[in-house]
């Protein structure tokens, strides 16, 4: 179907005024059609949304490749519309662990999925280098309230990260004296620039 004829039955079809132009920018890449828009323009492609769009990263993405509208996954996930559409707006959920949990079930998101769509990388990051780095143990309620991960679990992935840290630091520093501290410092810079991916391996994928 050439633009001209996308265009003609998002009209026809949805009563929606889209240019050919406008079809031409969706498909370079240069903008994105409304959750509306999308909708139709897979009605019209005879396809799910899902199909029209790459690997899904935001939480708006991860919406619209399921086909929801922002009322129906608030009212999925026990928000406001209003409240869930400034978080997706900005890109930072502040939801609570119920809604957490409820919201990477609804749009089927791994641990790695959520962080990202959330805007929690750098939080993760941050706790879980202090956890490794100190008393794990003060570490599991912060987790525990930013990731939809059963606390046992995340106690036990913790204990296993900490454990696996000091390890290699105890490792390096028994070399000894002076080439033994400094790869005691590598040992534990490059293990703390890793921690977000150990702690997924250890984690699992599944939120």
């Amino acid at each position: 179907m050439a633009p001209g004829h996308v265009a003609y039955g998002l009209r026809a079809q949805y009563g929606l005024i889209v240019a050919p132009e406008t079809v031409m920018a969706w498909e370079r890449g240069e903008i994105s059609p409304t959750s509306t828009e999308l909708t139709a323009l897979a009605g019209v492609l005879w396809c799910s949304p899902g199909e029209l769009l790459a690997e899904p990263v935001t939480l708006r993405e991860h919406r619209m490749s399921r086909g929801l509208a922002v009322e129906e996954l608030s009212r999925r996930i026990g928000l406001e519309a209003n409240a869930y559409q400034k978080m997706e707006d900005t890109g930072r959920w502040k939801g609570n662990e119920r809604q957490s949990a409820a919201l990477a079930t609804v749009l089927g998101l791994t641990l790695a999925q959520f962080v990202t769509a959330t805007g929690k990388h750098e939080e993760l990051a941050e706790l879980l280098r202090s956890a490794v780095t100190t008393r794990w143990q003060a570490y599991v309620k912060p987790l525990g309230k930013l990731l939809p991960i059963p606390r046992a679990h995340l106690e036990r992935v913790l204990e296993l990260l900490h454990a696996d840290y000091q390890s290699r630091m105890v490792a390096t520093l028994s070399w000894g004296t002076g080439g033994g501290e400094a790869g005691s410092g590598d040992a534990g810079r490059e293990f703390l620039a890793d921690i977000v991916d150990r702690f997924w391996n250890l984690a699992g994928g599944a939120a």
